[in-house]
């Protein structure tokens, strides 16, 4: 039965790491919080202490898993919502990689190259948040929440999979450590209720 108030799927990102704040590209790569990303995470939890979800789903990955601890949720993790991988670039901030290029790069247009690891473009990314999304939407067909805990680039492919746009378009939709989003519905059509909100004490 489809309730008639649809539910809303929340996201969060993981807190800070020690890579987020040197902007070095983190897709693989399993590194631990920081000590304030574990503050940050801490603070998320306070702001959805009211939730409850009927369906909790994280990234693998340790900072998103110790994320989703923190906030209170004991998640299934599944691999769709692993972080954009990088490939060739893994670990490079986004100066270092013009360098490497000899010119302008974005990683919502270009992609990158494989390296240890395949890389993926945003059409790939695509496949594998739409693919998270149809395990979600059972779930707010019957008015019930659901919450992602993933890393921003993922997340960000994944709202504007939400609202139908295109996959490149996932790049005006920042996303800070920590934050917390939320999906649902207007008169049936998908929305973004809110984005990146990053909760103070």
């Amino acid at each position: 039965m489809t309730s008639e108030r649809p539910g809303e799927l929340v996201l969060v990102r993981h807190g800070e790491t020690e890579w987020s704040k040197s902007g070095q590209h983190t897709g693989r790569t399993d590194i631990p919080l920081t000590e304030n990303g574990v503050e940050q995470a801490k603070r998320a939890g306070r702001y959805l202490a009211d939730r409850s979800f009927a369906l909790a789903l994280s990234s693998p990955l340790q900072r998103a898993r110790d994320t989703a601890h923190l906030i209170g949720v004991d998640p299934e993790l599944d691999e769709d919502l692993y972080e954009w991988d990088y490939g060739a670039y893994e670990g490079l901030t986004t100066p270092q990689i013009k360098v490497l290029r000899h010119g302008p790069w974005d990683l919502w247009t270009d992609g990158v190259p494989a390296g240890d690891t395949p890389g993926e473009n945003a059409a790939e990314v695509r496949v594998r948040v739409e693919r998270i999304l149809n395990r979600a939407r059972p779930v707010l067909a019957e008015g019930q929440d659901a919450v992602f805990i993933a890393h921003g680039h993922v997340l960000r492919a994944l709202g504007a999979a939400w609202i139908r746009l295109a996959p490149q378009d996932g790049a005006v939709l920042k996303l800070g450590t920590a934050s917390v989003s939320v999906l649902g519905y207007e008169h049936g059509r998908p929305v973004i209720d809110a984005w990146n909100i990053q909760p103070r004490d």
